[in-house]
């Protein structure tokens, strides 16, 4: 049997119009090929669909069964399609997104919130990961998008796992100091103004971007004495918040606002805390790249 959907909407056509000539006419076609195709239809399903006299054009039994169902059959490959379509263009879907913590205190949640505005149907989750468990998750396609502060990976690297990074936001790293510090009332410092104070940093086994960090402070001068490590940017500003230490944090991390931290910028060659994404190439997942489009026009100099 080869009954295909524009068959279907000829019948509804002439079925809905009680007539083959205002059929032809709303559908735009002559008279003759709509008759063929009908009783195509009607070869093809072994019943009449229409009871014709010279005076009476009726629809069969089998007929109206079929106007019932072809018009259900339709409506529901009309909602099908819109469907494919919305998913084609990133309207519907899920996005998983993984995020290093301090992330969260610049410029992600605005973009969330604008893709969320944009795409209401998109269903999207925040999975809070280091850079290395990111990675691995991105491989495992177990997230789709990746947020951390690495310095850029090896393109080898990259293309060997199919993925691709990219810098989207710019951002300085900035000394959180306790205010009551003899440096917090300077508008801002050098690196080596804090080589002899006790070093706090995030820890330096769960992501490169800590040992980054002491990279430039060697590279200023000095090697820094680590008096603790933590795995979050709030511990950190609790112990610089008790004076135990001076911290090296992004400066959108000074939007936490914690009670006795000061927060200075560092005056010659601050270290960079740029935020890259990194996402999958080995398909074009429609909802990625809608994500991507909202954050390219904020991506330059931010």
């Amino acid at each position: 049997m080869s009954i295909d959907l524009k068959q279907l909407k000829y019948f509804l056509a002439v079925a809905e119009e009680k007539s083959f000539s205002r059929a032809a006419e709303r559908l735009h076609i002559s008279q003759p090929p709509l008759s063929q195709q009908i009783m195509k239809l009607e070869s093809e399903l072994g019943v009449k669909l229409f009871a014709r006299t010279t005076r009476t054009f009726e629809l069969t039994v089998a007929g109206k069964a079929l106007m019932s169902e072809a018009s259900d059959l339709l409506g529901k490959m009309r909602m099908t399609i819109d469907t494919i379509r919305q998913i084609d263009r990133g309207e519907v879907g899920r996005l998983r997104v993984g995020i290093v913590g301090s992330a969260m205190w610049g410029p992600i949640p605005s973009l969330l919130e604008e893709f969320q505005t944009k795409f209401p149907r998109v269903s999207w989750t925040l999975h809070e990961l280091g850079p290395t468990l990111q990675y691995d998750a991105l491989r495992a396609k177990q997230i789709d998008v990746g947020f951390w502060r690495e310095p850029k990976l090896d393109e080898d690297d990259l293309k060997n796992d199919n993925l691709r990074q990219e810098l989207c936001f710019r951002e300085d790293v900035c000394v959180a100091i306790n205010e009551h510090h003899p440096l917090a009332k300077e508008e801002a410092i050098e690196l080596t103004d804090i080589a002899d104070e006790p070093m706090l940093t995030l820890a330096l086994d769960k992501s490169s971007f800590p040992r980054y960090l002491i990279q430039c402070c060697v590279k200023a001068g000095f090697q820094p004495t680590i008096f603790q490590e933590a795995s979050e940017p709030q511990t950190l500003l609790a112990m610089v918040g008790a004076g135990l230490g001076v911290a090296l944090l992004p400066e959108t991390t000074s939007r936490i606002g914690w009670p006795g931290v000061v927060f200075l910028p560092i005056r010659t060659n601050p270290p960079s805390a740029n935020l890259y994404i990194t996402y999958t190439t080995l398909d074009d997942a429609p909802v990625v790249r809608a994500f991507l489009n909202i954050l390219n026009p904020v991506k330059p100099g931010v």
